[in-house]
């Protein structure tokens, strides 16, 4: 087992390298580093969101990928599922305080590609076009 700066966590536990490909972490660095991961989990940066809000607020997701994305993040433990018993019922999502830490690693990532995207596609462009 390798161990490295990268390895992990908090809790000062020896944990296998995310760079092992048989890392249990790679499973869960795949969900958030999705398109759609990474879009949903900084959405919620600003608070409880309705599903058909969340819906309406990321362009061009679909409501089964969505409903995937936020299961699969329920089960991490870094969003909360909330039904109001209402006709119809009402249901809420908003991150967990270990959710948090992680979408405010990536809304970084989103600044970053927010100011360098167009950049990036210019040059991309540009070595295309030789």
């Amino acid at each position: 087992m390798k161990v490295g700066s990268l390895a992990g966590g908090s809790t000062g536990a020896t944990r296998q390298s995310i760079f092992d490909s048989d890392c249990p972490g790679r499973v869960v660095l795949d969900k958030l580093t999705s398109r759609w991961g990474v879009l949903i989990l900084t959405a919620l940066r600003d608070g409880p969101m309705r599903f058909h809000v969340l819906r309406d607020h990321i362009g061009g997701i679909s409501e089964k990928m969505l409903s995937q994305n936020l299961r699969t993040f329920t089960d991490y433990g870094l969003t909360d599922r909330t039904v109001e018993p209402t006709i119809p019922p009402q249901v809420t999502y908003a991150l967990t305080p270990m959710g948090m830490e992680v979408a405010d690693r990536l809304h970084s990532l989103l600044d970053w590609v927010s100011i360098n995207g167009e950049a990036i596609v210019k040059f991309q462009s540009g070595r295309s076009a030789r």
